[in-house]
């Protein structure tokens, strides 16, 4: 015998009987015959997606495995993973983590994952083509996070090294001269680390293709590494950077947030091919996504947040290294300590939007860096890769008021402004560039 809900239920469903009812249609309807408390106690148990897929509207594909780095700002997925709020939007989760950025694109690329945390400068150069990315388009429709990362040096320069970068060019100049260039690491050619750290060593007048040896490192290794002396200097994300101090084998120079106010650093990207294919299910993602993003940007709730992404299947660190910086508990490790304002967070001020501007950012210094050969269409490319359409879409969906486009200027630490309307002409003003073509 059936369940009265399930009887209700079906009842509620079956009226229109030769007419397939949207979402929208058949809550109105059913909400209009028998109140909102009714139709509440008629779906029972049953999730909104359950009510979205019986109506024709749930995802065109249910299973996603996301894939991860071992970073703070893989909170949002994990959160949405570990609190059910995917499978809430009928999205049956897993998540894998991976070695390094290059096997999380490739896993992308191939169809083994569906979604993952990445850079923001990925998709872009995998949809280009540009250092070593097989061509393959890839799209943002979400933006996880902004700030959190950080540039670390090693123990020995604190006190002679501060926030400014070109209290290091002596260091660097010696080292050239007697034929041993400082080694500096990033997690990906290129990626935010690596633009945060060329934008960083070129505001101290040094060229990080001449002047000193860059060398790609994945983030969980990156404090092994100093450990044992392989680098003077890397950038990454949290918590490696807070780790480095509580090991006592480095310190922070500058938070990218004091680079960059409120920078765009992960996304959530799919395949463009994926993405076409099932619109739905981005949008389902996406929803989860949002829920999971504010329920983050409570501050109550971050050491909640700690205890389970600290966890090995995730970030593999222990959750008060993880904390202290969330919380905006800034020390520098060489004495300097602050609270920072702008620690990272994921939904607020607009966070996941995902503007046009940033990607014409990262296009710029991939021109300055001679990544690319002549002028990027940058209109095209930011166009293609940032999804505003799906953002817009899935937030239209659960009433969700977003901030909309932006596109003002920003002004970097080194007090040089970036107009998007003029990308070309940002990345030729630079005193230290490497340009091609």
């Amino acid at each position: 015998m059936k369940s009265p809900h399930h009887q209700t239920f079906a009842g509620l469903a079956a009226k229109p009987a030769e007419v397939p009812l949207n979402r929208r249609q058949f809550l109105t309807r059913a909400a209009a015959g028998a109140g909102t408390a009714a139709l509440w106690s008629a779906l029972g148990t049953r999730t909104w997606a359950a009510t979205a897929a019986s109506t024709g509207e749930g995802p065109e594909t249910s299973k996603i495995d996301f894939g991860i780095i071992a970073l703070t700002d893989c909170s949002p997925i994990v959160i949405a993973h570990e609190k059910g709020l995917f499978k809430k939007y009928g999205i049956n989760s897993t998540v894998t983590k991976g070695a390094n950025w290059a096997a999380i694109r490739d896993n992308l690329s191939s169809g083994s994952i569906q979604a993952t945390h990445m850079l923001i400068g990925m998709p872009l150069a995998s949809t280009m083509g540009l250092q070593g990315s097989p061509k393959k388009p890839m799209v943002i429709p979400w933006l996880l996070n902004r700030n959190g990362q950080a540039i670390t040096l090693k123990a020995e320069w604190k006190g002679k090294v501060g926030a400014d970068p070109k209290a290091l060019k002596p260091f660097v100049d010696q080292s050239k001269k007697l034929g041993e260039p400082l080694t500096f690491a990033m997690t990906f050619p290129p990626g935010t680390h690596a633009m945060w750290m060329r934008y960083y060593l070129a505001a101290g007048g040094i060229d990080p293709d001449k002047d000193i040896s860059l060398i790609t490192i994945p983030p969980p290794q990156m404090v092994a590494n100093m450990k044992i002396g392989k680098m003077d200097g890397f950038c990454v994300g949290e918590p490696w950077n807070a780790r480095a101090i509580s090991d006592k084998i480095g310190f922070t120079s500058v938070t990218t947030q004091d680079m960059w106010k409120d920078h765009p650093e992960k996304v959530c990207a799919f395949t463009e091919e994926f993405a076409e294919k099932n619109p739905k299910t981005v949008k389902a993602v996406l929803k989860a996504l949002h829920e999971a993003s504010v329920w983050l940007d409570d501050m109550s709730n971050r050491p909640e947040q700690c205890a389970i992404v600290s966890k090995p299947t995730y970030i593999n660190c222990d959750a008060k290294i993880i904390e202290g910086r969330l919380l905006g508990q800034l020390d520098y490790g060489d004495g300097r300590t602050k609270k920072d304002e702008l620690p990272m967070h994921f939904s607020r001020r607009n966070c996941n939007y995902p503007q046009p501007k940033y990607a014409t950012w990262f296009m710029s210094q991939y021109r300055r860096w001679g990544m690319v050969t002549g002028a990027p269409d940058y209109e095209a490319v930011a166009k293609r890769v940032m999804r505003t359409d799906l953002y817009e879409a899935a937030m239209k969906e659960i009433g969700y008021a977003h901030g909309g486009l932006d596109s003002s200027p920003e002004t970097l630490f080194d007090g040089v402004t970036f107009d998007p309307k003029d990308p070309e002409g940002y990345a030729k003003s630079f005193a230290v560039k490497s340009l091609k073509g």
